[in-house]
């Protein structure tokens, strides 16, 4: 069973992700503070931390770069993280705190199901609906 740690200070996106992610082989926490966030995860035992971008005084971009600041000196076990972010342009603040994942939302159940199997695989997620529509020169399709 796979622990997932919900990080927000909104109890509605909470309530929301749980609803999406609960099932039989999942088991869900929630923390409503990045203090809350970093207590729990350096208990151990959790498999993937959602994260919102906007959190109380520490956002998820401060709490993912922690977490892995703990990891780097075994402060913390290795843990992934899945960073919702509100807007496009927030792609490089997920990447650049060491996110190994992140949605834009408003979010869709599915693509949301879809990066949390990958990343409790170990794998990454990026939200492909974010990505732009290649054009070939010569041509007036996009693909």
């Amino acid at each position: 069973m796979a622990t997932v740690l919900l990080a927000s200070d909104l109890a509605s996106l909470r309530r929301e992700l749980e609803t999406v992610l609960s099932g039989p082989d999942v088991d869900i926490e929630e923390a409503s503070s990045g203090a809350q966030t970093l207590a729990r995860v350096t208990e151990g035992g959790v498999d993937l931390v959602v994260v919102d971008l906007q959190i109380g005084s520490m956002g998820g971009m401060a709490i993912t770069m922690e977490l892995r600041n703990l990891e780097s000196y075994g402060g913390a076990d290795p843990v992934s993280v899945l960073m919702l972010l509100d807007r496009r342009p927030d792609v490089f603040l997920a990447r650049r705190a060491g996110a190994d994942g992140f949605l834009v939302k408003p979010l869709d159940p599915q693509r949301l199901r879809s990066a949390v199997r990958a990343l409790l695989r170990g794998e990454s997620y990026e939200d492909e609906s974010l990505r732009p529509a290649t054009v070939r020169v010569g041509s007036t399709d996009a693909q």
